[in-house]
């Protein structure tokens, strides 16, 4: 059939033209389970990532590599985000060298979404704590201060 025949064919057999209304499309709110009996649950040791993932672009800086890490730690997690998993037993599951291992930790912890002391990995709240946890003395920048020139400071003296 030509392309032209093949029209006429279509415009005639189209539902306006036996005057039937095409169907809706579905929307959000006419969505349905196609499997019913698989509807998601949360398990005994809950493990679900957080849709701000995508929602707040939070993955856009991170590697492959680093995003295989992420659905590993959050799938092996306990309820308050902690696994104590060993390189070698995360690189024979994801099939990772060391250094690249090294390096999706490296970057989760960069993204805010892993906290990491060796062997604890803690896999960390979306949330960001209105203030920034105390840094470590080797992290700041200024020396140490005695009380009295914090006071000191406190009365509007430096």
């Amino acid at each position: 059939m030509k392309l032209g025949a093949y029209m006429f064919w279509a415009k005639l057999n189209a539902p306006s033209a036996w005057g039937l209304e095409p169907e809706p499309k579905q929307t959000m709110q006419n969505k349905k389970l196609l499997r019913p009996e698989r509807l998601r649950r949360p398990p005994e040791r809950f493990s679900w990532l957080d849709h701000r993932l995508v929602r707040e672009n939070r993955l856009r800086n991170c590697s492959p590599q680093a995003l295989a890490l992420y659905l590993f730690l959050a799938t092996v997690a306990d309820a308050e985000g902690l696994s104590y998993y060993g390189e070698a037993s995360i690189t024979r599951h994801l099939g990772l060298e060391t250094g690249l291992l090294r390096h999706a930790r490296n970057c989760l912890i960069r993204e805010d979404l892993i906290a990491y002391e060796s062997p604890l990995y803690q896999v960390l709240s979306l949330d960001r704590p209105a203030v920034p946890p105390p840094q470590p003395a080797s992290v700041r920048s200024e020396q140490p201060r005695s009380i009295a020139q914090i006071l000191a400071g406190l009365g509007g003296e430096s």
